[in-house]
């Protein structure tokens, strides 16, 4: 069976989410949702997660899970809130506590943030098999852009997160703490080796050259069409041009804010004593 995939795209952060249903059994799944974010303000908003929840709401279904593919760095995770409005378990991979461990070293965090990923409601093992409905899902352990990253596959669709973005925009960095070039290689070689007609679906998309918003293509499109690692891109050559294209990347707009409260799962660092959360801002850390 192949799941109903229904998308939802904020320009904001140029971040993609999906609904992945069941249709016949009333049920879905939620793969990286987004929480509106003022960095000047600091004011949330939940525009974009109501989108799902009305769109799970008048079809009817019942949300099993609200996934991630990893702790995002460019945009906040809506997780808590669409599970307090419609239920499910909230998922990652079971690597998320050395994510955790590297950026409460950075943030010095306190006690608050135990590094076991029991923020979430499940950690999700390498091969591990999970339900939609009727649906059959399989988790594939996809490190290198973090630690932590796992791709969704359900049925014929692959939730592949930030590994992979569309062949014309290449693939993603790897030099956040615990990244690796030559790990993500290897991973996305894992996704590759998925029958050529998987449905691929981006967690991105930036619209290079002016073309419109796209993301979703095939297996076969990459290996044919990506402009870092099409067929007959060795694994050397990848690693020198990731390495030395991430050394020209800017750090993302919200890496700071994002992750501090991603990798708590979506929540924000517990309230001080004025009953206000506050993120940092390290001094000379990221360039």
């Amino acid at each position: 069976m192949n799941p109903e995939v229904t998308a939802f795209f904020d320009e904001a952060t140029y971040t993609v989410s999906y609904l992945v249903a069941d249709p016949d059994k009333g049920t879905a799944a939620i793969i990286d949702s987004v929480l509106g974010y003022d960095s000047k303000s600091g004011w949330t908003n939940t525009e974009k997660a109501d989108e799902i929840i009305g769109i799970v709401q008048d079809r009817g279904y019942t949300v099993d899970w609200i996934l991630e593919t990893h702790v995002h760095a460019d945009h906040l995770t809506a997780a808590p809130y669409l599970r307090d409005a419609l239920g499910g378990q909230t998922g990652i991979g079971d690597q998320i506590g050395k994510v955790q461990a590297a950026f409460k070293t950075v943030f010095n965090a306190g006690d608050d943030l135990p590094t076991d990923g029991s923020q979430f409601d499940h950690l999700f093992g390498n091969g591990e098999i999970f339900t939609i409905g009727g649906l059959r899902g399989r988790v594939i352990h996809t490190p290198g852009h973090t630690p932590a990253c796992v791709t969704y596959v359900v049925g014929n669709a692959a939730f592949v997160g930030d590994t992979l973005f569309m062949p014309d925009y290449g693939t993603a960095r790897a030099d956040f703490p615990g990244g690796d070039a030559r790990t993500l290689y290897q991973s996305i070689q894992r996704t590759l080796s998925l029958p050529d007609d998987t449905r691929l679906f981006m967690c991105h998309d930036y619209a290079p050259n002016g073309r419109d918003y796209m993301w979703e293509t095939t297996v076969a499109a990459q290996k044919a069409n990506n402009i870092h690692l099409k067929d007959g891109v060795g694994e050397d050559d990848y690693v020198a041009m990731r390495k030395a294209r991430d050394e020209k990347l800017a750090v993302p707009a919200l890496l700071l804010p994002a992750v501090q409260i991603n990798m708590r799962a979506g929540l924000p660092p517990p309230p001080e004593d004025n009953g206000i959360s506050y993120v940092k801002i390290p001094l000379n850390t990221f360039r």
